[in-house]
Parts: C-alpha cells; structure tokens; sequence
C-alpha cells in the first residue's frame, strides 16, 4: 500500500507514482521519487536532488503586509471580478453565504452552476523540468497539475498549488479558462506542507481574458463535517478542467512522514493524476481543501486526501508577502545535514529535526558554536523538519541577519538537552 501524489507525467503517458511504500500504519511510509513526474508524498529527504530512482523519503509567522492577507472569504458569490482591484490583496472572512437551503443541496445532484462559477478561479498548469540521465545527458520531461487563483493586486494574480507539482521545474505555464496560457514565477515554496504560490503578472494577459477569471471563495475547512458532499475540481490526466464528486470521509486525518505529522481532509471524491493543486469544494461552491494525493492499493478504494484550506491560508499569506533576497546577498549558515523523520527519531531515540554531519569551517554556524551531531529543531522560530525546509528559507535572509537557533546537543550519557544559539548569518558567496 503506498500514497501516491497527483501529478501527470506526459512522458510515460501514466499517472505519476512518487509514493510511499509500506503497510498501513500511517507512521510507515518510505517514500520512492519517479523522475519527469509531478507526484511525490509529503516528505523526501533533504538533501536528495531530482534524481531518477532515489527515495523520496515556514510555518509562518501571523505579519501584515502592505499586500494584505487571505482569510476565509465570506463573499457569498462563488467567484469574485479579477480587474478593478486595488493594490491590496483582499482580505476575506469566514464564508456566511448559504444561498441553497439545507434541503436543495441534499435534494439535487446538479452541481453544473456551482462548477461554472467555480472554474474561472482553477487553472492547469503546465510545467518542463530537466533531468540528467545516467550518461550525463540531460532531458526534457512535461508534467501537468492544477492551481487556484486565491489572490491578486493590480498588478499580479496569485496562484496557490503544490510544492511538488513544481519543484525542480525549468518552466511553468499557467492555463486559464479560456485556454489562454502564460508563464508564471514561483513566487515562494513550502515543502513541508506541500504548498506553492505561482504569480502571474496581469499585463501579459487581455483584457478578455481577465473578465473571464476570478478569485476562488475560500470556506471555512475548520467547519466541515464527515458525510457533506463535496467536489475535486482540476487538471485530471493533463486534459483539461474536469469534475469529480464524493462525500467527506474523515477530517483531521493524521498521515506521518518524514517531513512530520499531516493533518489532511480525506475524501472518496476521485483526486486524479493532474488533479494536484486543484479544489476540493463545498455544495456551495467554496474552497475547503487542496487536492494532494490518494491511498494506492489492492485493497483500497476511494482514500484521498486534501490540505485543509483554513490551515494553508498563512501559509499562502506568509508565502506572497516573503520576498526572496538576491542571490549575491543570501546568507549562508556553513552546515551538512540529515533529516531525522519520525521513525528515525522514534528508532534511535532522537529528536526530530535535522542532524548537523558536518559543520564548515570560518562559517557562521562554527562561529556561533555549532557542533557535528547537533540536532536543529528550530531556525528564527520556524520549527525545522528537513535540510530542504531549511535551504528554502535561507533564501529569504540577508547576510549579517541574526536569528535564533535551537538545537538539541547530546550529552555523555546519550541524553539529549536543548541549546539556544543566536547566530549571525554569513555571506552565500
């Protein structure tokens, strides 16, 4: 039994398997990456490039900006105008719309308004990313997931999906719904839940097009109730926007990875490949969840799963607002490390987080008296689970910023006691 991400691999011409094999148990899951696919599980291990065959194995901080914050919406429209705005993303509340009685949802199965108004804020995107084969060659493979369109200013839309739909990608195409598509920038990545922003700047798209689109509402995923209906709205296979209908299965699903412990909304509306990125919807049209990925087995049927959209919203947020330094300006904290994931912690008796194997010398983290066989569980207050997570944030940083670092350090006895470090970043170059 493994999980198995959602992304399209127009390579193979089959669904991607980047997945976890093992039994059941929500604790077991190793993971194997499949190159030129766009799905892989929820961890992998940090310091693993895109490479053919190898196993796979912030949050944020509450900060307003002068781009303001998404929020639930409490728009009662299942889509908003995406011209005419202002400079400030729009800040939403939690939904109160309810137009449908309690009655008329539970009486109908024709959902095809509330999916009109709902596909003018799903996008499908279209993504190359570069590969090296064992004989040094490099080649181009295409992949296909789905986004929501969950912000925007005057100048730029914003686009949440998930991390692994475009991680290591060369390019990255966004298609709207009147099948006009552009190129879009990774505006910030998170890989410990999966999530990514793409931007899109609204001059490389008419004025036709951006009176089609909208702005998704965002529900309130806090709210929802095992039994209600619900929708799984994407890029399915790669072949455009298609439908897909099922109940709410279980809420506040727990899956651990190596990346930690998962909070998920699980559905036996069919998450296909493609499907990654894309909305899981409420009867009334709103954004509770987005599509990641699905239980594979003999034994299994209809087991998929979605990222609460009430815990991915300051995600989104801090993701758009963080603005990533230049590259000759980057700090650089000077270590080598592992990931230590649950079972790894749970098998040796160790802390979560990341082992530091080597330490550089002249860098930062010699100066502020990291040693080899520290564990980091923490960097300027986010709480550190891989080597990946870790490079990501580096790239927000300036050398000569001084941040906090906590980190577990063994002692003789093979105990472990928390350290507290403050650290001056050095230069990247």
């Amino acid at each position: 039994m493994y999980y198995e991400y959602n992304g399209y691999n127009d390579y193979n011409g089959q669904n991607d398997n980047y997945n976890s094999t093992g039994n059941t148990s929500p604790d077991k899951d190793p993971k194997e990456k499949k190159k030129g696919t766009f799905g892989k599980f929820l961890g992998k291990a940090v310091s693993a490039g895109l490479v053919f065959g190898l196993c796979a194995s912030l949050m944020f901080t509450g900060a307003n900006s002068l781009l303001g914050n998404i929020t639930s919406s409490s728009s009662s429209s299942g889509s908003g105008s995406s011209s005419g705005t202002s400079t400030a993303i729009p800040t939403v509340t939690t939904s109160s719309s309810g137009d449908a009685s309690e009655e008329e949802v539970t009486s109908s199965t024709d959902v095809s308004d509330m999916v009109a108004e709902v596909m003018p804020s799903i996008v499908a995107i279209n993504v190359v990313v570069q590969e090296t084969n064992m004989f040094g060659q490099t080649e181009d493979y295409e992949g296909a997931g789905s986004g929501i369109i969950v912000a925007q200013t005057d100048d730029t839309l914003y686009i949440v999906t998930n991390n692994h739909v475009v991680e290591d990608t060369t390019s990255v195409e966004v298609v709207f719904i009147d099948d006009t598509s552009v190129s879009a920038e990774i505006k910030g990545t998170d890989s410990t839940s999966d999530l990514a922003v793409l931007s899109v700047n609204k001059s490389d798209l008419s004025e036709d097009t951006l009176g089609q689109i909208s702005i998704a509402v965002l529900g309130d995923s806090d709210s929802v109730e095992v039994g209600e209906s619900c929708y799984v709205v994407g890029n399915a296979l790669g072949y455009g926007q298609s439908v897909t209908a099922g109940i709410i299965s279980a809420v506040n699903r727990e899956i651990s990875t190596d990346e930690g412990t998962n909070t998920v909304i699980q559905t036996d509306a069919a998450i296909n490949g493609g499907n990654s990125g894309g909305a899981l919807l409420n009867a009334d049209g709103e954004v509770i969840g987005i599509s990641e990925a699905k239980y594979v087995s003999t034994e299994v049927e209809g087991m998929c799963y979605a990222i609460p959209i009430s815990t991915a919203i300051p995600i989104i947020n801090e993701l758009i607002e963080r603005e990533a330094v230049s590259e000759e300006d980057q700090a650089y904290l000077g270590v080598a490390g592992m990931d230590v994931s649950s079972d790894v912690a749970a098998m040796y008796n160790m802390p979560e987080g990341i082992y530091v194997s080597q330490v550089f010398s002249g860098s930062s983290a010699e100066s502020a008296g990291i040693q080899v066989g520290d564990i980091i569980t923490s960097f300027d207050g986010t709480t550190m689970t891989s080597m990946e997570q870790l490079q990501e944030l580096m790239q927000y940083y300036a050398a000569g910023t001084t941040v906090e670092v906590v980190l577990q350090r063994a002692d003789i006895s093979g105990s472990y006691e928390e350290v507290t470090l403050s650290v001056t970043l050095g230069s990247k170059n």
